[in-house]
């Protein structure tokens, strides 16, 4: 559904992408991942024709970004990191707007702002203006606007920034909905547990290249399944063991008495291992 091949994006002296290939399967919820700065807004705004690649190729649902834009640019919606929406008009005149730029007919227009309103439990606040709506409500008012022409692709930068747990939990109850009835995903983030709970697979990004793709599960495997962090001259340092039980025997040999926690290895572990960075 998405294909990228050796992609590359120069500013100046600095390469944003250096060669970037991803191929994502139909219907996946794929996550990318990476510090600030590794290039993943970026790769996201080549792809949905919002800046221009400086070499290579990509393809949205078999149509190439630059040969075939505009029909590339119908296969995806996007919701990005800022919150876009005009604040002085109603929930549906920002729908209605989005609608007509895909040159919707009315009667579809109209009926699918309505279904898609009622699938992010925004139906109540149809006409209220966007300005008195709370955050996570202009979260889910705009991945209904991405949703709006029935693409088939939907690109998330960031969906919950600035979001508290509970409305992000609720965001991501929204986001598996429409993967498991057949969107495909592209989704960024820097909420290290967003990945790895809703992700089948990963890219791991790191100063415009591609370090590592696989599960969140495999990715971690890859270090250990048990981690003991612990506090030495103002430094955290993090030991990783195949099995709890390896760990338990290592934290009873603890003869320095320095303070520990035992925990299971997340994502975040795996992608400092490989990159010696922390995602954000």
């Amino acid at each position: 559904m998405i294909r990228i091949e050796n992609l590359k994006k120069r500013y100046k002296k600095i390469d944003a992408l250096n060669s970037v290939s991803l191929h994502v399967k139909a219907g996946e919820l794929f996550a990318y991942l990476g510090p600030n700065g590794a290039g993943k807004t970026t790769t996201i705004q080549i792809l949905t024709g919002l800046t221009a690649l400086t070499s290579g190729d990509a393809w949205l649902n078999g149509f190439h970004i630059e040969k075939q834009s505009i029909k590339a640019k119908t296969q995806c919606g996007i919701v990005p990191q800022s919150i876009n929406l005009d604040q002085e008009l109603s929930v549906f005149e920002n729908l209605d707007i989005h609608g007509r730029l895909f040159h919707m007919r009315k009667k579809d227009r109209v009926s699918k702002i309505d279904t898609m309103l009622e699938y992010v439990d925004m139906g109540d606040r149809r006409s209220s203006p966007v300005k008195q709506l709370s955050g996570g409500m202009k979260r889910r008012v705009m991945i209904a606007r991405a949703m709006v022409h029935s693409p088939k692709i939907l690109f998330l930068d960031e969906p919950t920034v600035g979001l508290d747990a509970k409305i992000r939990r609720r965001i991501w109850a929204l986001i598996k909905k429409i993967q498991q009835e057949g969107t495909t995903i592209f989704l960024t983030t820097h909420h290290i547990e967003e990945a790895e709970f809703l992700a089948q697979r990963t890219a791991f990004l790191d100063e415009g290249k591609i370090v590592a793709v696989d599960s969140p599960e495999k990715l971690m495997q890859q270090i250990g399944s048990w981690a003991i962090d612990k506090v030495m001259n103002d430094q955290m340092e993090t030991l990783y063991f195949k099995t709890r039980e390896e760990a338990r025997q290592y934290a009873g040999e603890n003869r320095e008495n320095i303070p520990f926690t035992l925990r299971r290895v997340n994502l975040e572990d795996a992608f400092l291992e490989m990159t010696g960075k922390k995602v954000s």
